[in-house]
């Protein structure tokens, strides 16, 4: 990883600047994708290891990989790296622009990579959805299929239950995206409205041996939520989908058809997505291979060998975005005029997703917004850094990861005619960074474990 890919005028101007980079640095590549794999999948002479779990190559007639998510390529390259020849086929199912580097290898030469559309859904999914079903139709007990799962799946991966058409899935998700929902409760519908989701694709597969490999983008890595648990069994119902509508009141929003679906789970007409106990997953191995903890551990470890307390204060940050943003700006205040909960110098990471809703037309992300809503209250702070950055290297609609603060930043907007508080009514982050040059723009990181931030008083 190019460290000076998250460079930023605040960042060159701090004056423990270049750790903060080298941070960032350290944490993205604490979770890379194919040495998450490479890991745990290892070939011992003719047996298959997965994690701890042992797997005979001469009992099996196939090892089918199956990828989506925004790490799926470099997954399913190092999956069939390991496998060579006795990899037989895959499809990958990944974000626009996140091929990354793909080595030519005879393995990978059996693997078919899609893009789709994320956060909305769109027809390639779908049509990617359709490949991955044809392809499982056939397996047998004497095939392994290897599960590759990351953040961004449940929208690349898309197959409308009967009735549903991807429009309406499309206006749904606009709709949670905009109110505030977290991803928890998206998913929920989601595993209710989709028939890969909530152990569907488990049931698909449901002939063969499966080894799902999980890179978690979801606080506390629960699995039925990470990508919408496509190989584990759902323990939310169609009444806990429909209450996700009341709760942010876009029941009059929704497509009738999804109010039609759902209304018939609730009646017991439709059926519900399998649960804990289903013997549909005896066959089914879920094993987790890389987290938001391991990433902010590794930042950690860089602040520490720089000389700075540390701590990490969560790997559950949720809520709004800009309250969220305030509270971390308070904990700012409070080390310099009490020295709690560190002394300085000191670095404290947060790490977790928060959500926005959507006040104002403008543009950005959770981690922008988070960032622009400390910029009054660190006004002024001598030695104060904030940085906000999405792991996958995209926040929002935009091109952008997150961004910087200091306690210089609300004097350099005001000096460039930009009010922060009108920004942030506006949700309008990106104009407002990128008009100071404090924009994290890494690109895609091909890896996604969810939010970090750092908070640096020296």
């Amino acid at each position: 990883m190019n460290d000076m890919r998250y460079s930023t005028q605040s960042l060159r101007e701090h004056v423990r600047g270049d750790i903060v980079v080298q941070m960032m640095a350290a944490a993205i590549e604490a979770v890379e994708p194919g040495a998450a794999v490479r890991r745990v999948l290892r070939c011992k002479g003719t047996t298959l290891l997965v994690g701890d779990q042992a797997y005979d190559l001469e009992a099996i007639e196939r090892v089918i990989g199956v990828a989506f998510g925004k790490a799926g390529a470099p997954m399913i390259m190092a999956a069939a790296g390991v496998l060579g020849d006795r990899f037989s086929q895959g499809i990958a199912v990944i974000k626009d622009g996140h091929r990354g580097d793909i080595v030519a290898t005879d393995a990978l030469a059996r693997v078919t990579i899609l893009e789709a559309g994320h956060p909305l859904p769109d027809a390639r999914g779908v049509v990617a959805a359709g490949q991955i079903t044809e392809l499982l139709a056939g397996v047998t007990e004497r095939d392994l299929v290897l599960v590759l799962i990351s953040g961004g799946g449940s929208a690349l991966l898309t197959h409308p239950v009967a009735g549903v058409t991807l429009d309406d899935l499309q206006v749904l998700t606009r709709a949670l995206l905009a109110c505030g929902a977290t991803i928890n409760q998206i998913n929920t519908l989601r595993k209710h409205l989709d028939s890969v989701k909530g152990g569907g694709l488990a049931h698909l597969a449901q002939h063969a041996q499966i080894a799902a490999l999980i890179l978690s983008d979801v606080i506390g890595d629960p699995f039925d939520v990470i990508a919408s648990g496509p190989t584990v069994p759902d323990p939310t119902t169609f009444a806990d989908a429909y209450a996700v509508l009341e709760r942010y009141a876009i029941v009059e929003r929704t497509p009738l058809s999804i109010l039609e679906h759902l209304r018939r789970g609730l009646a017991g007409d439709s059926a519900e997505t399998p649960k804990p106990g289903d013997p549909l997953f005896k066959r089914v191995q879920n094993l987790l291979i890389g987290s938001n903890r391991q990433a902010a551990e590794a930042a950690l470890a860089v602040a520490q060998a720089a000389g700075f307390a540390t701590l990490l204060l969560t790997t559950s940050l949720q809520g709004e975005a800009r309250e969220v943003g305030r509270l971390l700006a308070s904990i700012a205040q409070e080390v310099i005029v009490s020295g709690n909960p560190l002394q300085r110098p000191c670095c404290i990471i947060a790490g977790g997703e928060t959500t926005v809703t959507l006040r104002g037309a403008g543009r950005g992300g959770r981690n922008q917004e988070l960032a622009l809503s400390t910029v009054g209250q660190l006004a002024g702070l001598d030695g104060v850094l904030l940085v906000a950055l999405a792991t996958d290297g995209g926040d929002g609609p935009t091109d952008a990861a997150g961004a910087v603060v200091t306690g210089a930043t609300n004097d350099r907007a005001l000096a460039h005619g930009l009010d922060p508080a009108a920004f942030l009514a506006q949700n309008n982050a990106y104009v407002f960074f990128d008009a100071l040059g404090d924009l994290l723009r890494p690109g895609p990181t091909q890896t996604n474990v969810n939010d970090l931030t750092f908070l640096i008083v020296v």
